[in-house]
C-alpha cells in the first residue's frame, strides 16, 4: 500500500505486527491499538519507533500518557462517510500537542485529502499508486487558508498581519 508522507511518495518504514506476532525489540514498529493497551508503559519505552493503529471508536484520551513517545498514530476511517478520525487528529494535534506522525488509513479518498491534511494528518496510506501522485501533487497546490486548524499552517489574515506588522517595523 503506498503511503504519501509530507508531501511525497515513501516506504513505509514501520512493520506492521500482527497481534500473534512477537515484537521486536528494536526497530519501527505499527500495531493495534488493543496490543498497544496490553502493555502501554512498556511497548511506548521500547528502543525502536513505536506507532499505534487507533480506532475511531476510541477516545484518544487514553493515548494521552504516551503521546511523547509514540512516534506514529494512525487513525482509520472505516469508511468515506465516517469523519470521527477527523475529530481525533484535530484533538491530538491542537489541545494534546501531538508532534508525532499523524496517519491516516482505511478509506483514505482523493476528494477528502485536503481536509485531512487542514485537520493535522501528514502520512496517508493510500490504495493506488495513482491516489498516492494525487496526494503528492495537492499538498502542493494549496499555499493559503482563511480557516486555522490543526495543521499549524497561518491563516490568510494572519498572513497578513505578520506582513502589516514587518511594513511597519522597517518604517
Amino acid at each position: 500500500m503506498p503511503l504519501v508522507k509530507h508531501g511525497k511518495i515513501t516506504n513505509d518504514a514501520l512493520v506492521h505486527v500482527a497481534d500473534d506476532a512477537e515484537i521486536p525489540g528494536d526497530g519501527a514498529i505499527l500495531i493495534t491499538a488493543a496490543r498497544f493497551l496490553e502493555d502501554a508503559e512498556g511497548l511506548s519505552r521500547r528502543v525502536g519507533r513505536t506507532g499505534v493503529i487507533w480506532p475511531n471508536n476510541r477516545d484518544v484520551d487514553d493515548l494521552v500518557p504516551y503521546l511523547d513517545r509514540l512516534a506514529v498514530i494512525a487513525l482509520v476511517f472505516p469508511t468515506f462517510r465516517d469523519g470521527r478520525a477527523y475529530s481525533q487528529a484535530r484533538l491530538l494535534r491542537e489541545r494534546h500537542g501531538f508532534k508525532g506522525e499523524l496517519r491516516a488509513t482505511g478509506q483514505v479518498l482523493r476528494d477528502q485529502f485536503v481536509f485531512m491534511l487542514r485537520a493535522g494528518f501528514d502520512a496517508f496510506e493510500v490504495k493506488k499508486e495513482s491516489d498516492a501522485e494525487a496526494f503528492a501533487a495537492t499538498v502542493k497546490r494549496y499555499s493559503v487558508f482563511y480557516q486555522p486548524t490543526g495543521d499549524g499552517r497561518l491563516t490568510a489574515l494572519h498572513r497578513r498581519m505578520q506582513l502589516r506588522h514587518s511594513e511597519s517595523a522597517s518604517q
